[in-house]
């Protein structure tokens, strides 16, 4: 392999000939080996961006060359249509507050840009990663930017897959309206529900999600590019600081707003604390609703057996036949990792100190993850799970029929130390309650017909009013 040499503070380095990265690049690749993961494309995309805004506003105020700064801009668009990220070495997680990203950036943007103007990369007289490319900026404002970029980017898609989870569930709830089944508390009988109300409830929590979601998404908008090093801005042109937001969000298509004030911008990453957040709320009812699942379908024949699951893969090794819940399990798996990720997000969060918050890239490592792993787990959670529930109705009809649970109706008729005495009973001997009831001589036939009456019993009201007027 043939080598350049690069020099920075440290010292000189050999650096691969044909590598758009440079020096700066290299040794965070050597001193940072930790997850094995690189950037995020979506952040990578991110910082493109940022400099392409940036190289914009810095030609117009005229402290950057149009030749050089031309050549900046078209780097950045090949970044940004997805070229050279192969060249984005550095791990996601790294020390420096993401230094190391951002002049990763800087290296590929420069190297390519010296390219476009004929040079050979590593001649930084041409195009220089800091002088130009870095140009009244600093990793304290740009990596809190890229990452409310890249945040805004992910959760767009997140929420596209919940309001399809959403769509899924309403459609369900329509086809299971008419479907009567018992509903219960702490695992015990309670009383009659429809099948299409509880599937319009899983509906409703997951509408609530994305309320949540999209609220604390919007405070994403609010970011520090202009603030510098600690948000004082230096360094910085005061034409490019009222301008560069503005730019920002005609290369990203977002409707950005610069922070009010940029040093609490530069200090505080609460914003993404409450992201993640809501992404743990929303995995807790994910998890809620597929526990609820797999509760349902149990069975087939010694459990629950209300649903059925569409069978995706055998479920044991020595049990033939056996069919497991695996996608309902798997996005319980999926909310326990976000789960997991809000308390290191929530750490990093609070690690900061004075002017800066240095723990970014691991906070990105874990919200990037949540975010993805919780779209792609709604996704599987609809193709291969909702879609395809069907009812057993008559199991439902006949669990509901047998169920001394019915005995609630009962109470503004008979009393409830009447009704009590009768699910005593009933439980006891085995003897249904409308049997029970016939022998005391509480009501008849068709009172009872009108009492127990199971689609009643689904909606508000008391069930056989109309007897108590008598």
């Amino acid at each position: 392999m043939l080598y350049r040499i690069e020099s920075d503070s440290i010292g000189e380095k050999q650096v691969p000939k044909d590598a758009y990265y440079g020096v700066q690049t290299l040794r965070a690749y050597e001193n940072f080996k930790i997850t094995g993961r690189k950037i995020h494309p979506e952040l990578i995309k991110a910082l493109a961006q940022i400099k392409k805004a940036a190289a914009i506003t810095n030609m117009e105020i005229e402290l950057l060359n149009r030749k050089i700064g031309n050549a900046i801009v078209k780097a950045c668009d090949e970044i940004i249509e997805g070229k050279l990220h192969d060249e984005f070495i550095t791990d996601a997680i790294q020390g420096g507050a993401g230094t190391s990203m951002n002049m990763n950036a800087n290296e590929v943007i420069a190297n390519r840009a010296i390219e476009i103007l004929g040079g050979e990369k590593g001649d930084y007289s041409i195009v220089h990663p800091n002088d130009h490319v870095n140009m009244g900026q600093s990793t304290n404002d740009v990596i809190p930017t890229g990452g409310k970029i890249a945040t805004i980017r992910l959760l767009e898609k997140a929420i596209a897959e919940l309001n399809n989870l959403d769509k899924a569930l309403m459609k369900k709830s329509k086809e299971f309206d008419h479907v009567i089944k018992m509903g219960r508390t702490q695992l015990q009988d309670a009383v009659p529900i429809r099948l299409g109300q509880e599937f319009k409830a899983y509906a409703d929590v997951i509408k609530r999600d994305i309320v949540r979601i999209k609220r604390n998404m919007d405070d994403l908008r609010y970011v520090s590019i202009g603030a510098t090093a600690i948000g004082t801005g230096l360094n910085a042109d005061e034409e490019y600081v009222k301008n560069i937001t503005p730019n920002l969000c005609k290369v990203s298509g977002l409707d950005l707003v610069q922070c009010e004030d940029l040093v609490d911008g530069t200090q505080n990453l609460d914003t993404f604390a409450a992201v993640s957040g809501a992404l743990k709320v929303c995995a807790i009812d994910l998890s809620k609703i597929s526990n609820d699942l797999r509760l349902l379908s149990s069975g087939p024949r010694t459990g629950i057996g209300e649903i059925n699951l569409p069978p995706k893969q055998n479920g044991s090794s020595i049990m033939p036949g056996k069919i497991n819940p695996v996608i309902p399990e798997v996005v319980s798996q999926v909310a326990f990792n976000v789960i997991g990720n809000d308390m290191a997000i929530t750490m990093a969060a609070e690690g900061g100190q004075l002017e800066l918050n240095a723990f970014e890239p691991v906070l990105y490592y874990n919200l990037f993850e949540s975010i993805e792993t919780l779209a792609n787990g709604v996704d599987t959670f609809i193709e291969n799970c909702v879609n395809g529930i069907t009812a057993n109705e008559k199991h439902c009809k006949d669990l509901v029929e047998n169920s001394v649970g019915i005995i609630t109706a009962l109470c503004p008729h008979v009393g409830y130390k009447a009704s009590a005495r009768i699910a005593k009973t009933a439980i006891k001997t085995g003897e249904s309650v409308r049997e029970l009831i016939l022998k005391e001589g509480l009501l008849k036939d068709a009172e009872m017909d009108v009492i127990f009456d199971a689609y009643g019993m689904t909606k508000p009201g008391i069930s056989g009013k109309e007897l108590l007027k008598k």
